[in-house]
């Protein structure tokens, strides 16, 4: 039997010297377990969402360096590892030395070049170019090789010849999107698979959101039932990101035999390392330990990750975080609790006349059951203070008024830019940012108020998931850190008389509709706009096409309310909202479509379509005065 092990290291991004020292660390390892061979994954040594480091001619030639140690270290085992490759003597489309994502392949010190290859290495030959991906912004496709070759992409695509102790492993090696084929005009794997090769080897950087796990099992499960070729999947581990959007990478190593069955897969952002065993007859493919899916939601292990990679990615262990008695604050509180020592957290709890007796007694329980440290700073008199001085300043002609709604942006911002950066600062650590994804889409939150802080960790979830983290996080705890009555309140900002959830006054958007409404504008590949809504809504097929519970004509009394309501909402969203979002904090990737790099925006003005404002027409007609 062939032993191969697997390493999803903790990539450090732009890092190549952290970097080899893990890489060396798994080597000797491997060996000391007997392994034959080591299979690391894509881009280990530099990280993968590095952005324009990939522009630097002195960071390129420090990953050559130690592309040079790997080899060197492969005395008495195979490794396998991906990493970015370099030909100086071509250029890229953008004029730069010519760069790969590649697979590199080492034995006896020296590298091994594929078979009939060109190069002692395998070029990735599927370019992502959606969501987080760039890489045909910096990397040159097996394709185009090929093309400039005058090879066909059969041709060009071959199969490594892995030595394994007194055997060779004939290998399909694929790079993470060459197995994610399902939407371009070819299939590196079906092409690999005709050139009798007997394992699969997929080193992938795949970044974690929701459902991809699934899906991936999925896909790769049905295709190798079909080529009947079995397959191990190496995966990175870490945080990485793209300035604004962070993104957690989960591992989940995986192994599938040559009937697409899962046999074994690592837990998330866990098991640093696997052993899998080969029969290079049978083709039969184990591993050396059980290893059973994972089962559950990944919401709560995949943000715990990530909070806990990105304070230690800013060095900061200490976090200010305002708690309101609602549950945005509650559940990032809590978050943030359960991967921070107890006095390494501070509540602060900032009231004003507004703020119910309520909602000030849920916040002090849950401190009182997060353990953490406490305060409570009334700030009324400082909203009053620069309201006075502000009141009746001349300007011009005329002269300052603070209407109620600036009043009530000033107490946001009192909040965050002036008390909690100032406790943050004292206390020796960051604020959060507790926004969730639905005020983030439509900007019901204040700029330099409550949509600052130095991470908005929770900004990726819609309401309805908010509310499922903080049931997680109770069960993880198991107890009640957040109280009962947190997840019963009416959802309300507090910041004037017309906001009293003593008496059921909250927030303007019905969560239970408009989390569905809003999600559809943002992540479906194929996204929807008022005119598809209204489409739906006119059909009778709009609840359908959401995903929502209500019933949508519940909601609203007619036709020409419903309109309104629509049309609110992707005026805010497409409207003032981005450039509330291109200020607010970066997040941490949980969904398809997160803002920042995932969403690219530009600041353009809300747009209707003919046939929406033709629909409209038709829907809304005014007789007499009264709708029909």
């Amino acid at each position: 039997m062939i032993k191969i092990a697997t390493a999803q290291i903790d990539v450090i991004p732009g890092n190549i010297r952290e970097n080899w020292k893990q890489i060396e660390e798994e080597i000797e390892r491997a060996r000391k377990a007997g392994a034959h061979m080591l299979v690391l994954p894509e881009m280990c040594l530099t990280g993968y969402l590095i952005g324009d480091l990939w522009d630097q001619s002195a960071f390129l030639r420090e990953c050559e360096a130690y592309n040079e140690k790997i080899a060197a270290a492969s005395r008495d085992i195979t490794i396998l590892w991906g990493s970015c490759a370099i030909d100086w003597k071509k250029t890229n489309d953008d004029g730069r030395p010519r760069k790969y994502n590649a697979a590199f392949a080492a034995a006896n010190g020296h590298f091994l070049i594929p078979e009939k290859g060109r190069h002692p290495f395998v070029i990735k030959t599927l370019l992502p170019n959606y969501r987080c991906f760039d890489d045909r912004r910096y990397f040159t496709s097996l394709r185009q090789e090929a093309l400039e070759e005058g090879l066909s992409i059969e041709e060009a695509l071959t199969p490594f010849l892995l030595p394994a102790g007194s055997e060779t492993i004939r290998t399909g090696v694929l790079l993470c999107e060459d197995s994610w084929d399902e939407n371009y005009s070819l299939s590196p794997m079906s092409i690999l698979a005709k050139k009798d090769i007997s394992l699969f080897l997929n080193l992938s950087a795949s970044p974690f959101t929701l459902g991809k796990n699934e899906k991936r099992h999925r896909m790769l499960g049905d295709a190798l039932s079909k080529l009947r070729i079995p397959m191990i999947y190496v995966n990175q581990r870490g945080l990485q990101n793209n300035g604004k959007t962070c993104y957690t990478f989960d591992g989940m190593t995986a192994a599938y035999d040559k009937e697409g069955t899962l046999i074994a897969e690592a837990r998330p952002y866990e098991e640093p390392r696997c052993l899998f065993l080969f029969d290079r007859a049978s083709e039969n493919l184990m591993s050396e330990k059980p290893m059973a899916p994972f089962q559950g939601s990944m919401l709560l292990p995949a943000l715990r990750y990530g909070v806990r990679k990105f304070l230690s990615a800013i060095h900061v262990d200490k976090v200010v975080i305002g708690v309101s008695g609602g549950i945005d604050s509650a559940v990032n509180a809590a978050l943030y609790r359960s991967v921070l020592p107890k006095d390494h957290l501070l509540l602060v709890n900032t009231p004003t006349r507004f703020n119910s007796e309520m909602t000030k007694d849920l916040a002090r329980k849950l401190s009182d059951h997060l353990e953490s440290p406490y305060l409570t700073i009334p700030i009324g008199s400082f909203i009053d203070e620069t309201a006075r001085a502000l009141e009746g300043l001349p300007v011009g002609k005329g002269k300052i008024h603070l209407t109620g709604f600036m009043k009530e942006n000033m107490q946001a911002r009192d909040r965050s830019s002036r008390i909690l950066s100032a406790l943050s600062a004292a206390f020796g650590g960051i604020f959060t940012c507790n926004a969730n994804k639905t005020e983030m889409t439509v900007g019901y939150g204040t700029l330099y108020g409550d949509l600052a802080g130095a991470l908005a960790a929770t900004a990726d979830l819609w309401k309805y998931q908010i509310y499922e983290l903080g049931r997680a996080l109770n069960e993880w705890y198991g107890q009640e850190v957040i109280p009962e009555g947190i997840f019963t309140v009416k959802p309300s900002a507090e910041l004037s008389e017309s906001q009293d959830v003593t008496k059921g006054l909250g927030d303007p958007l019905i969560y239970e509709y408009h989390d569905y409404l809003l999600k559809s504008f943002v992540e479906p590949w194929q996204r929807n706009t008022p005119e598809d809504i209204l489409a739906w809504y006119r059909e009778g097929t709009l609840e359908e096409h959401l995903g929502c519970s209500v019933k949508v004509k519940d909601l609203f009394p007619t036709h020409a309310a419903f309109i309104q309501d629509l049309e609110r909402w992707w005026n805010l969203f497409a409207g003032f909202a981005v450039a509330k979002r291109i200020q607010a904090p970066p997040l941490i990737a949980i969904s398809r479509r997160p803002y920042g790099y995932d969403l690219r925006e530009s600041q353009v003005s809300p747009y209707y379509t003919d046939r929406y404002l033709e629909m409209k027409r038709s829907m809304v007609e005014v007789v007499k005065g009264s709708e029909v």
